[in-house]
């Protein structure tokens, strides 16, 4: 399945639920076994099958989400999710979940799955998320 953005969180956004600016946002790490649903997944007890393995904490990594500049010849606002890395991991990946952390997982609303089309793996080694961006066309 290719990535998506949850539907709660264009819901969240609009209604002023989520700051991007100020809010805390994190990543986690799921398995292949994990299938998104963005119509029904709203919080990240909704998320399944995080992955678990050395270097690696559950709830995942704090990211920092910037809000680039608009850009009115394009008719567009683009939002960085941000990358961050699990050093001396020993772990296998097929999804990132962004969310904004609420420190609940009940109410940790979801923003975006990631799927890197392929398990990636580390053996005592690095493993490094890449930011990821998106973009609100006009």
């Amino acid at each position: 399945m290719a990535s998506i953005i949850y539907n709660n969180f264009w819901n969240a956004l609009c209604k002023g639920n989520v700051d991007l600016d100020s809010d805390t946002f994190k990543v986690m790490l799921v398995t292949s076994s994990y299938t998104e649903n963005k119509d029904t997944h709203t919080n990240r007890n909704n998320v399944t099958n995080e992955v678990t393995g050395t270097g690696y904490t559950a709830g995942g990594n704090t990211v920092t989400v910037t809000v680039q500049n608009v850009d009115t010849a394009n008719d567009r606002q683009e939002i960085t999710l941000g990358g961050t890395t699990w050093p001396n991991s020993t772990i296998t990946a097929r999804k990132a979940i962004y969310y904004k952390d609420t420190g609940n997982a009940a109410t940790d609303i979801l923003v975006a799955c990631i799927d890197f089309g392929t398990d990636i793996s580390t053996s005592a080694g690095t493993f490094t998320l890449n930011a990821s961006t998106i973009r609100i066309q006009n």
